[in-house]
């Protein structure tokens, strides 16, 4: 065990030294000029040696202080030093965002790079999975349910309400209904039945047209696959247009025909236990501007 005096004394002899006054080491200790002449006697009975010289309005190093001093000093300024790198290093304030893995491939991921430009001091850990996580045991800060609410026990706002529409590639040249009869209809199972579903049956009664026995259908267990069927020209494809923005304003994805027919909303939802902390908040509103913004294309 080191055997060492008292901190309080080490950091009053130190003061002491670098500005030669009681008076100013007290000022930047926060304490007496007398309480530092004492830590500095109790310093001086523990080595048994003077260290400063008692002056009008100031106090000068003694031999043995001029020989205490710098170690000190350099003690003193590198636990600063480390102190400051450990705070530099501190952990980064996180959100967790939580969102189907479509829309965080096809709408969340590519926005990303505006959130690090704007709070480059926050970090976004993003959760894609079409199972909702639960916010109230934490598994994320927020979410983007797609549905039609309500939520029990969250906080939720809708951010924007999803239409569907038949798209294709435009190598496969379709212009019009009458080309459904002529390609595969692309396909996706919805995790949950709805008769509101944005199904090709339920395109085909808004559209007013007959229901037909399709050339063949390909039906996928997630929609970004059927997405990228729709890229590769396996067919026509009943799709989220909010989430082909992209394809659509880059021609890989054209809509020829329509109508588009309603799908569900995307609402931003959190847990009602407590307010949002400042980055959290700095989330939310950034993914409301984003929904916001003006769609390309």
């Amino acid at each position: 065990m080191r055997r060492l005096p008292p901190l309080s004394a080490l950091r009053a002899f130190e003061a002491a030294a670098r500005h030669g006054s009681f008076k100013l080491a007290a000022s930047e200790l926060a304490v007496t000029p007398t309480a530092v002449s004492h830590q500095i006697r109790f310093l001086e009975d523990y080595t048994g040696l003077r260290l400063f010289e008692r002056q009008v309005r100031k106090v000068v190093l003694t031999d043995a202080g001029a020989e205490l001093y710098p170690v000190l000093r350099d003690g003193f300024n590198a636990f600063e030093t480390v102190f400051q790198a450990l705070a530099a290093n501190q952990v980064r304030r996180q959100v967790t965002i939580s969102a189907t893995n479509a829309f965080m491939a096809r709408w969340l991921a590519p926005r990303v790079a505006a959130f690090r430009r704007l709070h480059p001091d926050i970090d976004l850990e993003l959760h894609a999975s079409d199972q909702a996580v639960d916010l109230v045991a934490e598994q994320a800060d927020l979410a983007i349910r797609y549905g039609r609410g309500p939520y029990p026990g969250m906080v939720s706002e809708p951010l924007f309400a999803d239409r569907f529409a038949p798209v294709a590639s435009p190598a496969l040249g379709v212009t019009g209904p009458a080309d459904l009869a002529a390609f595969p209809l692309i396909d996706f199972k919805w995790s949950r039945h709805h008769p509101l579903n944005p199904t090709w049956k339920n395109w085909f009664a808004a559209a007013g047209l007959p229901w037909l026995a399709p050339r063949g259908q390909l039906r996928f267990s997630d929609e970004g696959h059927a997405i990228q069927a729709a890229i590769a020209g396996q067919g026509i494809a009943l799709l989220s247009l909010d989430l082909l923005a992209d394809e659509l304003a880059a021609g890989r994805l054209v809509q020829p025909f329509g109508p588009s027919i309603p799908g569900h909303t995307y609402h931003l939802v959190r847990s009602a236990g407590h307010a949002p902390a400042p980055h959290m908040e700095a989330a939310l509103d950034w993914l409301r501007s984003e929904a916001q913004a003006p769609k390309q294309g």
